[in-house]
């Protein structure tokens, strides 16, 4: 049986996704769409000598937000490849649903011998700016937590990316809390210097490892670019959970990053090792006391993907080996969206796979074959004066899943599902993904629903 045909598995589970559904092909049906992807260089050869460069559109973003990305220069011959591949690093910005360019031709030259001139103007529609809506956030643990927030994705006109958020559980209603900020930026006063700064209150119990994670959490995660295609990594972050000790955490590493986009990649690699010491704090709690942790985490995430035609293929593999001492209240779960696409969810009888404790470990390994079929591409919508963009992909794949507690992995440590089903590309989140899994040995494939990508969403899952 072809994979892409469990993509159409989603349908049988209709009553679960047609109110999102209903909602998001409504917009679309009152919006006004461009008719075709978002079109290409409007009279630029190959060749021309770009006599100078201006942009329009620009009504929140400043002009070195987008100098910075580009690839043709003033006083150098446009080049088609250059437009297609700076056009992939403006639409990561984030910012902007519709990037075009035009030329227009200079004076004529003197003789022949001298290449023509153009002057070559950028045109953008940019993404609404603030956005009070729903938060939503799918884990393992707490399964879907809907609530409010407030972002503002462009704050100062210097792409830096502020949210807000209150998040509660669905089921059971208002039991588990999250209170969050988040701040972001690819830059640092000019400098190459991703950044991203996150506050975390959480008042949750966990059913899964048995304890009421009370916590707070700061963690700041840097990113140099120290050359075009490798970063240097860095993070420091500080958790207080109630009944453990205070829990410190740094790490270095560096990444590899040979993508042509980090949203929606179609091609390329991409290769990550990080190396995180979590506690060593020795604070006592008393009798109650969950213990302190003091252990090293070795991280690597490895991508590749590869495009023919429509079809996408990507595989992903995310390992964390732990040594040291790993309390319980940290283990790894599998289950679910962000992890093993087999277990948890919700049966398409209409049932919830409950998650339990029967898979935790302290070491884990996820691996994902994945392929995508572009159903739509990404399209510039406006309704009511708010842009944004949509598309639409079919999707099918395999997940494995390795979890175990000490020494290396065996075949009883492993276990390996089916999935297919239907993302939706748009601002903001990346995706929101409509997927069905199947495990052999568990007979009945269940629901699952995801915001952003799985190997994005399996990186943070924990947080």
């Amino acid at each position: 049986m072809p994979l892409f045909f469990l993509s159409y598995l989603f349908v049988i589970d209709f009553v679960k996704i047609v109110g999102f559904l209903v909602w998001f092909f409504a917009c679309v049906a009152f919006a006004e769409t461009s008719a075709a992807p978002e079109a290409g260089a409007a009279g630029c050869a190959d060749g021309t000598v770009i006599s100078s460069i201006s942009f329009e559109g620009l009504e929140h973003t400043k002009p070195r937000v987008v100098e910075r990305e580009l690839l043709n220069k003033v006083g150098e011959p446009f080049s088609a490849e250059k437009f297609e591949a700076e056009k992939l690093r403006l639409q990561d910005l984030d910012l902007f649903t519709e990037i075009t360019i035009t030329c227009t031709s200079a004076a004529p030259q003197p003789t022949n011998l001298e290449p023509r001139a153009s002057s070559l103007t950028y045109s953008f529609k940019e993404i609404f700016r603030w956005i009070p809506s729903p938060a939503g956030k799918e884990t393992d643990r707490d399964g879907l937590m809907l609530g409010l927030a407030l972002a503002n994705l462009n704050v100062l006109g210097e792409d830096i990316r502020a949210e807000v958020q209150y998040r509660t559980s669905t089921d059971p209603f208002l039991d588990n809390n999250e209170y969050a900020l988040y701040v972001s930026s690819p830059y640092f006063f000019g400098l190459p210097l991703g950044w991203n700064f996150e506050f975390l209150r959480t008042d949750s119990y966990d059913d899964i490892r048995g304890y009421q994670d009370d916590s707070w959490l700061v963690d700041l995660d840097l990113d140099y670019a120290l050359l075009p295609h490798l970063s240097l990594l860095g993070t420091l972050a500080g958790r207080i959970l109630e009944k453990a000790a205070f829990l410190p955490e740094f790490g270095l590493g560096f990444a590899f990053d040979y993508r042509d986009s980090k949203l929606d990649t179609r091609k390329g690699v991409y290769y990550e090792y990080m190396l995180t010491h979590v506690g060593g704090t020795d604070e006592d709690k008393g009798a109650e006391s969950m213990g302190s942790e003091d252990y090293w985490e070795l991280l690597t995430d490895a991508r590749a993907y590869f495009t023919m035609s429509r079809f996408v293929t990507g595989a992903t593999a995310l390992s964390r080996f732990r040594p040291g001492d790993v309390k319980f209240y940290d283990y790894y779960y599998h289950g679910g969206p962000n992890t093993f696409r087999g277990r948890g969810g919700t049966s398409l009888g209409g049932e919830d796979d409950e998650a339990d404790s029967v898979r935790l470990g302290v070491h884990e390994v996820l691996l994902t074959l994945e392929e995508r079929f572009v159903l739509m591409e990404r399209h510039a919508a406006s309704v009511l004066g708010v842009n944004f963009f949509y598309g639409v992909q079919l999707v099918a794949g395999l997940d494995g899943s390795l979890l175990w507690d000490k020494g290396h992995p065996g075949w009883d440590d492993y276990e390996g599902a089916v999935y297919g089903g239907v993302h939706l590309v748009i601002p903001a989140l990346d995706r929101i993904r409509f997927e069905v899994g199947y495990r052999p040995d568990r007979g009945e494939p269940a629901f699952y629903f995801g915001l952003f990508d799985k190997v994005t969403s399996s990186r943070w899952r924990s947080r």
